[in-house]
C-alpha cells in the first residue's frame, strides 16, 4: 500500500490509499503516558452510579445498518454492575489532575522514537515544532467534500488539550458540566485508577446503552435522532459544513444530562462524545467471542491500519449525523490508538 503523509500542525497523519467511512481519525501511536508520581488508587463510592442488571441479550447489529464489524449477532451474558450514570465531566477531571499532578497526553511531546514504530520504515523524522504538544481539533469545511477524507475537517492543532478544546484562546470556563474531551484512553485509565472503578468493557457497554430494550437501534428505542424532541446531542445539516444546531449546541459538546436519560437511568448514551472501552479492538472479534462475560480479544488488529494498535470507542458523538457514520447506534463501534486525543472523545466509568 502506498501512503500519503499529511501534515498538521504540530503533527501528522498517515493515510492509506483507500475508502474510509468512519467518523474518527487513524493516526500514529502517541507515546504512552506515565502515571504521576503523585497518583494513587482513593476509594470510591456509588455516588452518581447507576446499578446495571445482570442479564443475557444479543450484542451485535439487528439490521442491515451496521458496519462488517458489528457482526454476527451473538448471545453475551453479563454479571451486573454500576455506571456511571453521565460522562466524567470537566470538573470531575478537574479534581483528579489537582489531586494527582497528572498530565495528559495531548499536553506532552510526541516521542519520535515510539511513533517512528507506527510508521513505515523509513518515514523522515519530522521537524522538532511539528511533535509540539498537540491533539485534534474539529474544523468545519467552507463547502462539500470527499466524506473519505477525513483531513478536511480534522486538524492537529498545536495547544488543544483538555483545558483548551479548541486551542490557545479557548477554555472550558463555564463548562464544568460538559464532559472531558481531548483524553486518550491512557488519561481514561489513569482518572478509572484514582477513582477506584475501571473502563466499561465493550460488552458492558452495550448492555447498558440498550437500557433494558430488546433488539432496539438506538437507546431510546426507534425514533430518528433527528426527530424533535431531539435525543441526543449529534450533528444536524450538512457533514462537516454546517451544523444547523437544531438541537441547541453547533459543533460542540452538551452539558451532561441535556437530554433524557435512557432505561437504566443513562444520561448521553448515544451522541455528545466517543467513550473509551477496556477492550482492545479487533474487527473480527464478535466471530469468537466467548458468551459469558467477554473483555475482549488479548490484542488488537485493524486491517485498515494493522500496524497501530487500538483500543474500542463507543456511543458517537456531537460530529456523528445520518449521512456520514451514524454512531448513535447502540451497536456502533469505533477503534483509536490508546494515546490519541480528539475533540469528541471523553468516557465514563463502572465498578463491581
Amino acid at each position: 500500500m502506498k501512503y500519503l503523509l499529511i501534515f498538521f500542525l504540530p503533527c501528522f497523519i498517515l493515510l492509506g490509499q483507500q475508502q474510509v467511512s468512519t467518523c474518527h481519525v487513524p493516526m500514529p501511536n502517541r507515546y504512552k503516558v506515565q502515571p504521576g508520581s503523585k497518583q494513587k488508587k482513593t476509594s470510591s463510592s456509588y455516588l452518581g452510579m447507576k446499578r446495571i442488571p445482570a442479564g443475557s441479550f444479543m450484542m451485535g447489529s439487528h439490521d442491515n445498518q451496521g458496519r462488517a464489524d458489528e457482526y454476527p449477532l451473538h448471545p453475551v451474558q453479563l454479571k451486573g454492575f454500576y455506571m456511571d450514570e453521565t460522562e466524567v465531566t470537566n470538573a470531575d477531571f478537574a479534581k483528579f489532575v489537582q489531586a494527582t499532578g497528572y498530565v495528559t497526553t495531548a499536553e506532552k511531546a510526541i516521542d519520535w522514537v515510539e511513533m517512528s514504530k507506527q510508521l513505515p520504515a523509513g518515514t523522515p523524522k519530522p521537524a522538532d515544532s511539528l511533535l509540539s504538544p498537540s491533539s485534534l481539533v474539529f474544523v468545519p469545511t467552507t463547502g462539500p467534500v470527499n466524506l473519505n477524507d477525513y483531513s478536511q475537517w480534522w486538524e492537529f492543532r498545536r495547544g488543544a488539550d483538555w483545558k483548551h478544546p479548541q486551542g490557545p484562546g479557548s477554555s472550558i470556563q463555564g463548562k464544568d458540566h460538559h464532559p472531558v474531551v481531548h483524553v486518550s484512553y491512557d488519561d481514561a485509565l489513569a482518572y478509572a485508577n484514582w477513582a477506584g472503578k475501571r473502563l466499561p468493557t465493550e460488552a458492558e457497554w452495550e448492555w447498558a446503552s440498550r437500557g433494558g430494550l430488546k433488539n432496539e437501534r438506538y437507546p431510546w428505542g426507534s425514533a430518528s435522532v433527528n426527530v424533535a424532541p431531539f435525543k441526543a446531542n449529534s450533528f444536524q445539516g450538512n457533514f462537516p459544513q454546517e451544523d444547523l444546531a437544531l438541537d441547541g449546541y453547533k459543533s460542540t459538546t452538551a452539558p451532561v444530562k441535556s437530554f433524557q436519560p435512557n432505561g437504566y437511568g443513562l444520561y448521553d448514551m448515544a451522541g455528545n462524545v466517543w467513550e473509551w472501552c477496556a477492550d482492545w479492538y479487533r474487527s473480527d472479534y464478535y466471530k469468537q467471542s466467548p458468551r459469558l462475560n467477554p473483555k475482549g480479544p488479548s490484542k488488537s488488529y485493524d486491517p485498515d491500519e494493522p500496524q497501530v494498535p487500538k483500543r474500542v470507542m463507543r456511543g458517537g458523538s456531537f460530529l456523528c449525523n445520518d449521512s456520514y457514520c451514524a454512531s448513535y447506534r447502540n451497536a456502533a463501534r469505533m477503534k483509536s490508538s490508546p494515546d490519541s486525543g480528539l475533540q469528541h472523545t471523553g468516557f465514563r466509568c463502572v465498578k463491581d
